[in-house]
């Protein structure tokens, strides 16, 4: 069975943290779910956890929106 990532464990491999308060900025991911459809995480329990396959979708936009400005 693959390893499911939740929210946070996601946003901080991604390096999407608040600089001030130092936390994981999960509201990136949550609005990028609602623009992007292809990201679909599976919910658990009301709880978002993210699959190899969905941070792999989610690094490329990151890439081209933080990095390339896209």
């Amino acid at each position: 069975m693959e390893k499911l990532l939740n929210i946070s464990q996601v946003s901080i491999s991604l390096n999407l943290i608040n600089k001030k308060t130092k936390k994981p900025s999960n509201h990136i991911l949550r609005y990028w779910e609602k623009e992007f459809k292809t990201i679909r995480p599976t919910l658990l329990q009301n709880r978002r956890y993210y699959s190899s396959r969905e941070i792999e979708k989610i690094k490329l936009i990151k890439y081209l929106l933080k990095d390339k400005g896209l």
